[in-house]
């Protein structure tokens, strides 16, 4: 045989053998199916499913139902049907839950009211020990159920969450709890602020403050939210035994008007966060206050009537700043911000919001963010209809440590806003930012056709990029569908379900984060 004969018989012989690898290789891919996936990472999987994904999942077989039911994905527990879309049908199928699937696992469950009974809570008590997060939702309560005979509670709780009925006096449970509670850090009681109806009804104090205050002295975090009945004298039982307290928290509690401030301030001495939004607080009580003593860091008093004088006073005597919002108050004009600069008291502020300020001029805010913009990690400018692009194009280039800007107002405005020529500045200004919202109408931004250049720089140069908030439109869509090419499916959304806050800048934003 000569050598051509040699060479044609190894190529087919080679060619053969490949054939036989390839063949090998596709069975072998054929039968790795995920049924062929050791059980603990089909474990991991499933814990990227939400729990009423996992339950489906749990009715395709029984290897995947022994998964499904495993513990470790049941550290993490909401049975309120409008939160979660988990809906337990009886008691007796919530006891066997607690005591089959959650155990020593749970650290944290939310109940509703048809689930908050003395048998449940006694369940939770002897079989979750490790515990520690809960949420009792009593909000659509007509009538308690029978608590005379309930001897057991959770002990190991750092989180408390209770969200009020309107009309449901809790004394009733709460005595019983009392003894059981004394180990919490963390308080919320919600109110019902959201469904204030027109006319005004008689006011309940449906849980007694002043005796909860006595049973829970190593509270740090205490949430007070749109409760209609709270006012300055729970302000001051709180202060007057918890010596713990870092941050407090009133939003929309619209009897609070500041009068036992100065009180709290004595007391308290490791108060770094005060939230008091939508608080009725008179400027005489503001300004007795030690604010040069305190050790006040973050504080928020938007959407009420502080005078300019006790904003110039307030502001010109906290020494560590750090966080402000301010926003919706007619005081707060060119005079409050050049005052704050002159007194020197503003260079450690990392994040303002003086939302809706319309007694600011973007010549003042220029000014002060000559000054202190390149030390801030987050500003809200929104709601202003002078404040244009034109200003966040002139200060840009000094927020290069921004992680949050909202800007824009949804008010319709007579000039347009170039948007292509915004992001580009964002995206080279901005490497660090987190979060961005853009309130301004859609029909008043303007862009091109080559508007995905733009948008392109800001996704491949802000990588650190969570959440970008549009008003729905055609330039949402195109921005979305830019982001969703890239497979960031989850950054852009629409201002109809999504909000940006300076909030999250708190040092106790995860504390007080509640649904």
């Amino acid at each position: 045989m000569d050598s051509w004969g040699i060479l044609n018989v190894d190529t087919a012989a080679i060619a053969i053998s490949r054939d036989d690898d390839l063949q090998s290789s596709f069975r072998r891919k054929n039968l790795m199916t995920i049924e062929k996936l050791p059980d603990k990472v089909l474990l991991n999987i499933f814990s990227y499913l939400s729990h009423r994904e996992i339950c489906r999942m749990a009715t395709v077989s029984k290897r995947w139902r022994m998964v499904a039911y495993d513990t470790r994905l049941w550290t993490h527990v909401s049975l309120r049907p409008e939160i979660s879309g988990l809906h337990v049908g009886s008691l007796e199928s919530l006891l066997a839950l607690i005591s089959i699937r959650f155990g020593p696992s749970l650290r944290y469950i939310e109940l509703p009211i048809e689930l908050i009974t003395h048998t449940v809570l006694h369940e939770l008590a002897a079989k979750c020990p490790n515990l520690t997060h809960m949420l009792l939702d009593f909000s659509t309560a007509m009538q308690l159920h029978d608590f005379s005979e309930m001897q057991a509670f959770p002990t190991k709780l750092r989180y408390l969450c209770i969200c009020l009925s309107e009309v449901i006096f809790m004394e009733g449970f709460m005595r019983k709890i009392y003894n059981f509670i004394n180990g919490l850090e963390i308080l919320h009681l919600i109110g019902t602020y959201e469904k204030v109806e027109e006319e005004e009804e008689e006011i309940y104090e449906v849980i007694n403050v002043h005796k909860l205050k006595s049973a829970t002295p190593n509270l740090r975090v205490i949430n007070l939210y749109g409760i209609n009945f709270v006012d300055d004298s729970h302000i001051d039982a709180f202060s007057s035994n918890c010596i713990q307290l870092e941050c407090l928290a009133v939003n929309y509690c619209n009897k609070v008007t500041g009068s036992t401030m100065k009180t709290l301030f004595q007391r308290s001495r490791r108060l770094t966060c005060l939230l008091m939004n939508g608080c009725s607080l008179q400027s005489e009580h503001v300004m007795q206050v030690e604010w040069e003593k305190s050790s006040i860091q973050e504080l928020d008093v938007t959407a009420t009537d502080l005078s300019t004088e006790c904003l110039i006073d307030m502001l010109s005597r906290i020494p560590n700043l750090r966080f402000l919002s301010a926003g919706q108050i007619n005081g707060f004009n060119d005079s409050v911000l050049k005052a704050w600069a002159e007194a020197g008291t503003a260079r450690n502020l990392v994040a303002l919001d003086v939302e809706s300020s319309d007694n600011l001029t973007d010549e003042a805010l220029h000014r002060f963010l000559s000054r202190h913009g390149g030390q801030l990690w987050a500003l809200a400018l929104a709601g202003m209809p002078h404040i244009t692009d034109q200003l966040w194009q002139s200060v840009l280039q000094l927020l290069t440590n921004a992680k949050i800007l909202i800007m824009g107002t949804q008010e319709r405005l007579g000039i347009n806003i170039h948007v292509d020529q915004l992001m580009d500045g964002i995206a080279n200004s901005c490497p660090n930012l987190e979060r961005l919202e853009l309130r301004w109408d859609p029909e008043n931004l303007r862009f091109s056709d080559k508007s995905q250049k733009a948008i392109d720089i800001l996704r491949v140069k802000c990588l650190k990029l969570k959440c970008l908030v549009l008003s729905d439109g055609r330039y949402y869509e195109i921005v979305k569908a830019n982001f969703e090419r890239a497979d960031r499916t989850t950054v852009v959304r629409t201002s109809t379900n999504c909000r940006v806050s300076n909030y999250y800048m708190l040092s106790n934003y995860k504390d007080l984060i509640f649904n």
